[in-house]
């Protein structure tokens, strides 16, 4: 039975998002979940702009990548898979909070703050990747043409 309520609860929570998107084209004051998240956790490196040049970019052996260019740079498709790897992190080998990689693996980082978080119902999982899919579409809107 809690499972069945975790799964409703659940869904209920991925129609508000929908609802929520929906809403925002027509009411520009609704939130942009993709955007808050990239501004919190991105952009200190890859910058506002995405295009690499944030504050820290002068402090990383590695500069941050334009993320203006993924699908440019992938034959004009936005590499959702890639980046969804990259964003989460924690199927490389490297796995740590920054192991071998400059970039965090936020996979671990948000699980951590899911774990802290009772609203996540015991679904940690669901919290990570709900935090990654907003990110992905945040980045796929921010494609050069």
């Amino acid at each position: 039975m809690k499972t069945v309520l975790s799964t409703a609860a659940i869904g209920a929570v991925l129609a508000g998002w929908v609802a929520g998107a929906s809403a925002q084209q027509a009411q520009p004051y609704v939130h942009d979940l993709g955007k808050l998240e990239y501004e919190s956790s991105c952009a200190s490196c890859h910058g506002l702009s995405g295009k690499g040049d944030g504050s820290l970019r002068n402090y990383l052996t590695k500069p941050p990548s334009d993320l203006t260019t993924l699908a440019k740079r992938n034959g004009g498709a936005f590499p959702t898979q890639l980046v969804w790897e990259m964003i989460d992190g924690r199927s490389s080998t490297d796995v740590f909070w920054h192991g071998s990689r400059e970039m965090p693996v936020w996979g671990l980082r948000y699980r951590v703050d899911a774990m802290k978080d009772p609203a996540t119902m015991g679904q940690p999982e669901w919290y990570v990747r709900g935090r990654i899919v907003a990110l992905l579409d945040y980045l796929a809107r921010i494609q050069q043409k």
